[in-house]
């Protein structure tokens, strides 16, 4: 739904929350549950779709006839689509994901192409004068990259991707911009590697690459790149790397990074307590990766690549209780408190939201996509009812509407 226009804001919730794999799985959740939040959130008024397509879903629907179907349908319900999630290739739902969610990862023609579809998808449902933006993968997973070479693998499928992107923008006057996800672990996990991947090997291999092939100048290019490559924003990834989110909006806009999308998300801190710990075990699902990151009294920050893991080593040396612990888990925007387990959300603040409406990004999108694997305490009994409540917690807290 649209914001704002001066500057230009839209938000939606992104569909990844609900399982699908195939594009008619896709379509009915829009219309069993995306029409039931709209009903709710906003009856009156065109309702954003933020999709999640893996890479079978955007092969069909891409189809001519798909396509023309579901372009009826979105003018006949009064929804618009601005955003795609492009992170997850293949499954996301009811089976082992962990790490598997970045393969293939950014050194790979399989991601490039997947992407490449999504952005010809996008450019035949973007509305006009609408920015685009699809999400994806930091780059890769930090423990695959082993050198040099794989960063300038990566580099040049990205800008192979801006290329299509570029052309796009030429043929159909649709700005699109592809935005690698900073996670915790990853090759991009913060925001000072985020800055120096873009003005390192961006500029060091990846401007002069896309210059030789478009055939014109580094200039050219790196204002290419910088047009159609920016950053997804997940405010729970970068809570848990204990960063200040306003400042980390400054600077990336005094970089010249663009934030073609905020990911409005929460994730669980707590200090380890033995009470928390065994609250904790209720959230160690064999799904998702949940990244642990612990910061002690004197600000050292280290990492443990999962909760289970993480919960087994401080079991074992009985953990500092004066420790920060910050996890990876997405819960629900509205949840505070769950006995010694508290929210991120507070990170979401005032300054920040004032950040948001001068236009630091126009594209917000709520993400929460482990309502499946909440504990019971604290899971909706109804989906589309949990995601209206994320909706008017946003309302409330960040947007004065």
């Amino acid at each position: 739904m649209r914001i704002s226009t001066d500057p230009p804001l839209h938000l939606t919730y992104c569909l990844n929350v609900h399982p699908g794999e195939t594009w008619a799985d896709n379509l009915a959740a829009i219309r069993n549950h995306a029409l039931r939040v709209r009903t709710r959130v906003a009856p009156c008024e065109p309702f954003g779709l933020g999709l999640r397509l893996s890479a079978k879903a955007a092969k069909e629907l891409a189809s001519p006839t798909a396509m023309s179907e579901f372009r009826k349908f979105l003018a006949g319900e009064n929804l618009y689509v601005f955003t795609i999630n492009g992170f997850p290739y293949g499954q996301f739902h009811d089976a082992a994901v962990k790490q598997n969610v970045y393969s293939p990862d950014w050194r790979t023609a399989r991601r490039r192409d997947y992407t490449i579809d999504m952005s010809n998808v996008l450019a035949e449902l973007l509305p006009e004068g609408v920015t685009g933006s699809i999400s994806t993968v930091p780059c890769s997973y930090k423990p695959w990259i082993a050198g040099a070479r794989d960063v300038r693998q990566m580099v040049e499928m990205l800008c192979d991707a801006v290329a299509h992107l570029a052309e796009i923008h030429r043929r159909r006057g649709r700005e699109i911009v592809l935005a690698p996800e900073p996670e915790p672990d990853c090759s991009i996990e913060t925001t000072a590697e985020a800055i120096a991947f873009f003005s390192g090997p961006l500029v060091e291999f990846g401007a002069g690459y896309l210059a030789d092939k478009l055939a014109t100048t580094s200039s050219a290019a790196e204002q290419l790149i910088h047009r159609h490559l920016g950053l997804c924003f997940d405010t729970s990834h970068l809570a848990v790397e204990f960063e200040d989110l306003t400042a980390a909006v400054n600077s990336l806009a005094a970089a010249g990074i663009r934030i073609a999308k905020v990911h409005l998300s929460a994730a669980l801190q707590a200090a380890p307590s033995p009470a928390a710990r065994r609250q904790l075990k209720a959230f160690c699902d064999p799904v998702y990766l949940h990244q642990v990151k612990v910061r002690s009294p004197d600000g050292r920050i280290t990492s443990c690549a999962d909760l289970p893991a993480a919960l087994a080593a401080a079991d074992a040396k009985d953990a500092d209780p004066a420790d920060q612990w910050r996890i990876h888990f997405h819960v629900p925007l509205f949840f505070e408190r769950l006995g010694e387990l508290s929210s991120t959300s507070w990170l979401l603040t005032r300054d920040f939201a004032a950040a948001l409406r001068r236009g630091a990004t126009e594209h917000l999108e709520i993400e929460t996509y482990t309502f499946s694997v909440l504990p019971d305490e604290i899971r909706p009994a109804d989906i589309a009812d949990g995601i209206a409540r994320e909706y008017e917690w946003v309302f409330q807290r960040l947007l004065r509407r």
